[in-house]
């Protein structure tokens, strides 16, 4: 193992993991302002396309598993939901699990929507240059989710 194997000191860590979150700001930005420049062409936000993504990823779902799932309040997802339910991209239907919580189910006109707009995203993502490795973007994805993971079971208190 050379020393760039090593794992880092906590200061080195620390100091890397935030470049690491500024370069993640920056790509999201630099990523939402292209995904609303294609808001036109489905009159879809950014919001209403994570809750269709997720909808079509994992299926029916109530609006708390969902907003654990995105890290957001259940409040936002719930507006997210019904201005997708009012497009007639979502549908909601009686859970039997739960009789207070229903779940929300992506409609054929929601599938031909997020359809659309991962097709645009996966062109432009195609594009992403640097001779990328399969292996630098599973390093990175490891990354990412040992990042995750840690800031969902850190208290600051």
């Amino acid at each position: 193992m050379n020393d760039n194997d090593a794992p880092l000191p906590p200061d080195a860590l620390g100091h890397h993991v935030s470049e690491v979150f500024d370069l993640i700001g920056a790509v999201y930005r630099r990523g939402l302002r292209k995904v609303e420049q294609g808001e036109q062409v489905e009159g879809v936000s950014v919001g209403v396309r994570s809750v269709l993504g997720l909808l079509r990823r994992h299926g029916a779902m109530t609006v708390p598993q969902m907003g654990r799932i995105m890290a957001l309040s259940r409040q936002f997802v719930q507006r997210m939901v019904n201005d997708a339910v009012a497009e007639g991209w979502a549908e909601v239907t009686p859970n039997p699990a739960h009789q207070r919580s229903s779940l929300i189910r992506i409609t054929a006109a929601g599938e031909a929507v997020i359809d659309a707009i991962l097709a645009r995203e996966h062109a432009l993502n195609r594009q992403v240059g640097g001779d990328l490795t399969d292996a630098e973007l599973r390093a990175c994805k490891r990354v990412l989710k040992e990042m995750l993971r840690t800031f969902d079971h850190v208290d600051m208190d």
